[in-house]
C-alpha cells in the first residue's frame, strides 16, 4: 500500500473521548472499523504523536484505538505511584470496556514494553504485536549502569522526588527550547521536530500534577525487561527500529532475534535514517511495514 503525507493529520484532528477508570479520566480516540489496532505512546507523548499513522492505518481497513495513558496528554495527572503495572491494567480494562475481540497493540518506547508486557499477561485480548524502538524498562537497572553512573543517578532520583529541588528540576527540563534540543539528539531528521511536535510534548506538562507524575515515574521499578517477556510471547511480533537511536539503540534488537532463533514468530526490520520515533520521523515508511506485515497477519 503506497501512504502519502497527504494522509496525515494534525494532533487536533481527532475526535477526543473521556472514560472514567478508577475515578480517574483517560483521553482516547477511535478512527475506521474493522480488525482492531491498540496504539499505546511512549514517555511523555500522547494520542497526538499518532497523527500521522492513526489515519492511514484506518484508511486501510483497521479500527484504530490510541489512548493518553494515565499521567500523560488529556488523562488525568493521577497522584499515585506509577509503573508498568498500572497501565498494563489499564489497557487491560480499556480493551474489556471498549473492545471486544483480541486487538493488535502498537507500542512505541515505552508504550512497546507496555504492549509486550500485555501480550504476555493478558493474551486473551491480544492478536499480536508491533513494537517500534522498544525500551528495556521504565527506568535504567543499577546493573546496567556502571558504578559512577550509578551513583549520579541515585543522587538525581533524590533531587526529582524533592517537593522543592524537583520542581526547579522539572521546569528547566520542560521548556519549550529544551524539548526542541531533546528532540534533536533522538530525531535523526531535524526538519520532523516541528512546533507541533514541541506542543504536544510540552502543553500536557503545564497541566496540574504533572511535575508530580514526572517524579513518580522518573523513579518508578522498571518492571520486567524483554529478554524476560520474549521466552512466554506466544503472539506475533514485528519489531521496527530507528537505526540511529541513541536512547535505545538498534543493538537491542539482537535480543529479538535470539528469540525468533528459539522459534518465536518475530519479523525485524530496522529502519535507516531514523531515531527513536520512526512512527513519527519516516511514517511512509513505518505505516507500509505495519500494513503489509498486518495484512499476512491479522483475521478477525
Amino acid at each position: 500500500m503506497t501512504v502519502t503525507t497527504q494522509q496525515f493529520a494534525t494532533q487536533d484532528a481527532f475526535e477526543k473521548f473521556f472514560w472514567n477508570w478508577q475515578g480517574y479520566k483517560i483521553q482516547y480516540t477511535v478512527m475506521g472499523t474493522g480488525c482492531p489496532l491498540v496504539l499505546v505512546h511512549g514517555f511523555g507523548a500522547s494520542i497526538g504523536h499518532w497523527r500521522k499513522n492513526i489515519p492511514v492505518l484506518a484508511n486501510a481497513g483497521y479500527q484504530v484505538f490510541a489512548i493518553d495513558l494515565l499521567g500523560f496528554g488529556g488523562s488525568d495527572k493521577a497522584p499515585i505511584d506509577y509503573s508498568v503495572e498500572v497501565w498494563v491494567e489499564l489497557l487491560k480494562d480499556f480493551c474489556t470496556a471498549h473492545i471486544h475481540q483480541p486487538a493488535v497493540f502498537i507500542g512505541n518506547s515505552i508504550g512497546a514494553l507496555l504492549s509486550l508486557i500485555v501480550l504476555v499477561e493478558h493474551p486473551e485480548i491480544a492478536a499480536g504485536g508491533i513494537l517500534i524502538n522498544s525500551a528495556g524498562g521504565l527506568s535504567h537497572r543499577p546493573h546496567e549502569l556502571n558504578p559512577p553512573l550509578r551513583i549520579v543517578m541515585a543522587a538525581f532520583n533524590r533531587f526529582v522526588r524533592s517537593p522543592i529541588t524537583g520542581k526547579f528540576v522539572y521546569n528547566r527540563i520542560r521548556q519549550k527550547a529544551q524539548i526542541r534540543r531533546t528532540l534533536y539528539q533522538v530525531y535523526r531528521d531535524r526538519q520532523a521536530v516541528t512546533d507541533e511536535l514541541v506542543d504536544l510534548l510540552y502543553t500536557p506538562s503545564c497541566d496540574p500534577g504533572a511535575q508530580q507524575v514526572f517524579a513518580s515515574i522518573l523513579t518508578a521499578p522498571p518492571g520486567p525487561s524483554p529478554e524476560e517477556l520474549l521466552p512466554k510471547v506466544e503472539r506475533p511480533l514485528l519489531v521496527i527500529w530507528g537505526a540511529d537511536d541513541p536512547w535505545t539503540p538498534i543493538t537491542g534488537a539482537k535480543i529479538y532475534e535470539e528469540a525468533r532463533e528459539n522459534g518465536k514468530e518475530i519479523k525485524i526490520v530496522p529502519i535507516p535514517n531514523a531515531g527513536h520515533c520512526p512512527h513519527d520521523e519516516v511514517p511512509d515508511v513505518v505505516n507500509a511495514q505495519i500494513v503489509d506485515w498486518l495484512a499476512q497477519h491479522q483475521e478477525c
